[in-house]
Parts: C-alpha cells; structure tokens; sequence
C-alpha cells in the first residue's frame, strides 16, 4: 500500500489549526470532558465507488485536510483514507474493497454527517464554487442554527452548519 506524502503528524501536534470548528474530544472513549486530542471519539467510514473524486471532492469542494491514503500498489484503488476538519475525522475507501463496512448496508452507502463550520454562508460559496451540488441553501433553523445540505459524489448527504453539538448531557 502506498502511504500519502500529505500524512499528518498522528499525535496532533497543529491539529487545531486543520480548519473548521475546535471543540474538545476524549480518545479514550470515557466520555466527555477529557480534553482536547487528536484522536476522535466519532469518525464516520464512508465508502466510495470512486474514492479518488470523493478525495478531490471533500477537499476541495468541502475544505477537508488529508491526512493519510493508502492506496492498493497494483490498482490504484483507495484501500483507506483518512481526512480532518477541525478536530474530526472522516475515513473513507473504495467500494472495491470488499468487507462488513461496504457488504453489510444496501450499495455500501449512503450515509448523512454534520460538519461544524465557523461561516456558513462562506463555506456553501466555496462548495458552490466547486460545483458541488447543493439540496439545500444556507437557512437559519427553528433551534437558531445556519445550516446547508449537500450531496456527495458518493450519494451521502452532508450538513454543513454552526451548531455545536454537545458531549455533555443537561443538568
């Protein structure tokens, strides 16, 4: 397998500054309030029939940073990828690589994620400017969010926003 030139530093040293809305993660799995790392808790695994768009699409379309591809040495084939946004992660790979991620669903996909951003408005031009497509424009929501809605070259559906999700519960 072919490991990417872009390969980012594991242990997180600027991981911060990737793009995208900061926030604090626990690696361990524990729960919340641990502290920030470079290790998400949550990485959604997205398959592909042509992981190299997605590639060229989630970057540059959605601003995503590379961190690691691996390819397969005889067929070019994305085997595994991983890409950050502020401190998550997004893995993804072909769906010529056969396995329970890509034989369990229906088509191996498609899957909805929710990115936080600091300007939406900003980020869908970007999106736009890339040809992605759009399903929904920038809205500001009942819950005083803005969000938009895109679709992938995969068929998966992300939701580009600035609500911050919590990890602790109320109370």
């Amino acid at each position: 397998m072919t490991d990417s030139p872009a390969r980012a530093d594991r242990d997180g040293a600027g991981a911060d500054a990737r793009g995208g809305g900061g926030g604090a993660g626990d690696s361990s799995g524990a729960g919340a309030g641990a502290g920030a790392s470079a290790h998400p808790s949550i990485c959604p695994a997205l398959r592909y029939e042509d992981a190299h768009a997605a590639l060229r699409q989630l970057t540059g379309a959605f601003g995503f940073t590379e961190v690691a591809v691996y390819e397969d040495e005889e067929t070019g084939t994305v085997v595994h990828a991983e890409l950050s946004y502020g401190n998550g992660v997004v893995m993804l790979g072909s769906t010529a690589e056969r396995g329970a991620l890509t034989d369990a669903p229906p088509d191996g996909g498609p899957a909805g994620v929710y990115v936080r951003v600091a300007d939406v408005d900003a980020h869908h031009r970007r999106a736009v400017a890339h040809g992605a497509e759009i399903l929904a424009g920038p809205a500001d929501e009942p819950y005083g969010a803005r969000t938009y809605t895109a679709r992938d070259t995969g068929g998966h559906v992300w939701s580009f926003g600035d609500y911050a999700p919590s990890t602790m519960p109320p109370g």
